[in-house]
């Protein structure tokens, strides 16, 4: 198969909506602004005959839901999808009581662009009713296999955005991400109500790039950058949470004595978003960059946390001695400690043996860009990100 358009790409999350279509009332799939939610939308009610599909960004459809509570109740017997849903939230309202009258499942897909204020909307008035799903960028194990190494460095390089993964250059992905960002920050940040000047975020996002992987500290950030407060950077740093772009990793505590650092890690959730707002246009300049060992830290990061099984939860750790692991994988009495390489024969420090014995680690991983699965030493395997998803992921 030769990757073209982003049809072409399986995505692993419409069997799940799928499913979930079959059990619940309503599913909302939520995910940044060009991720392919629309089209994905699209492939999935194929299967459904008569769907009625409304993009709340068209006046139009916005019209047809003026009133809701009559329009709902002609619908019963389609599905009815409904895009932009943070454009109307007082939709969530309606949807309650329609839901009550009639909770047969596969009624309602609503897609999303802003998780925080969506889920919040949502679960104050669909509990019990509705099945959350998040559509991220590509993804290293949803592409295939063959030159698994070459999909890995183009993947890590321009991000899982399908216009810029897929795009016929590496200039013409810089390009288009150039201009997502530019729309981003002066037109849809902006629609969802935020009330913060797109040079002021656009300039914030630029410091984020450069602490990739750093502890976030308010204080230090806010000075930077003039502000008044550091509630100010913690401010922002919400609303590109909110918005999808920005991941808050926080620490893991143990019930031992140890001195911990409690600040979160940050990371630009998409590597190509990091390496646009770097100025890193082809693999030449990443692999020569300072941030280079910080953006396949961070890209190995979203790689695994979208791939976690049901009830695993993603930490790091960190101890003000020096031990430390760049991640930590906790389900039931599962305890995976593991630290990211970007080296072909990756060494760890004593800081990592430590970390293992403070957290009572079950399992213990170093990833890395390699071919192959090999023992580092002891009971640590050296392993690279698509075999740890395909091999431990999906064990745990």
């Amino acid at each position: 198969m030769t990757i073209h358009d982003s049809q072409s790409v399986p995505r692993k999350l419409i069997f799940n909506i799928q499913q979930r279509l079959k059990h619940m009332p309503a599913v909302a799939l939520i995910g940044p602004k060009k991720i392919g939610k629309t089209s994905l939308a699209k492939r999935i009610v194929s299967d459904f005959p008569n769907a009625q599909f409304l993009d709340l960004e068209n006046n139009q459809d916005r019209q047809v839901l003026q009133e809701p509570e009559l329009f709902f109740p002609s619908q019963r017997e389609k599905l009815v999808v409904i895009d932009e849903i943070q454009f109307a939230p007082e939709i969530f309202r309606a949807l309650r009581p329609e839901i009550d009258q009639d909770r047969k499942p596969g009624r309602f897909l609503l897609l999303g662009s802003a998780s925080g204020k969506l889920l919040q909307q949502s679960s104050e008035t669909l509990a019990g009713r509705i099945s959350y799903q998040e559509l991220t960028p590509f993804l290293i194990n949803e592409l295939e296999e063959t030159d698994s190494q070459q999909q890995l460095q183009k993947l890590w390089l321009r991000g899982g955005y399908p216009a810029s993964f897929l795009a016929s250059s590496e200039e013409s992905s810089y390009l288009w991400r150039m201009d997502f960002m530019k729309t981003l920050l002066q037109r849809d940040l902006p629609s969802f109500g935020v009330r913060v000047s797109s040079s002021m975020l656009d300039r914030f996002l630029q410091m984020l790039a450069h602490l990739q992987g750093s502890i976030f500290n308010a204080s230090n950030l806010s000075r930077s950058m003039g502000m008044s407060s550091p509630k100010t950077s913690e401010n922002y740093l919400d609303l590109l949470i909110d918005a999808m772009m920005v991941r808050r990793l926080a620490p893991f505590f143990t019930n031992g004595t140890k001195r911990l650092v409690k600040s979160p890690k940050i990371y630009i959730r998409d590597s190509g978003i990091l390496h646009r707002m770097l100025g890193i246009v082809h693999l030449k300049d990443l692999q020569g960059h300072p941030i280079v060992g910080a953006s396949w830290e961070g890209f190995v990061v979203e790689q695994i946390a979208n791939n976690l099984p049901i009830g695993a939860q993603i930490f790091y750790y960190r101890t003000q001695a020096g031990s430390e692991l760049d991640l930590v994988i906790e389900k039931g009495l599962k305890r995976i400690a593991i630290e990211i390489k970007l080296s072909t024969s990756p060494q760890v420090k004593k800081g990592f043996w430590q970390a293992i014995k403070d957290i009572s680690a079950t399992e213990a991983y170093v990833i890395a860009p390699v071919t192959q699965v090999y023992k580092l030493k002891d009971d640590v395997n050296v392993i690279s990100p698509l075999d740890f998803i395909n091999q431990v992921l999906k064990s745990i």
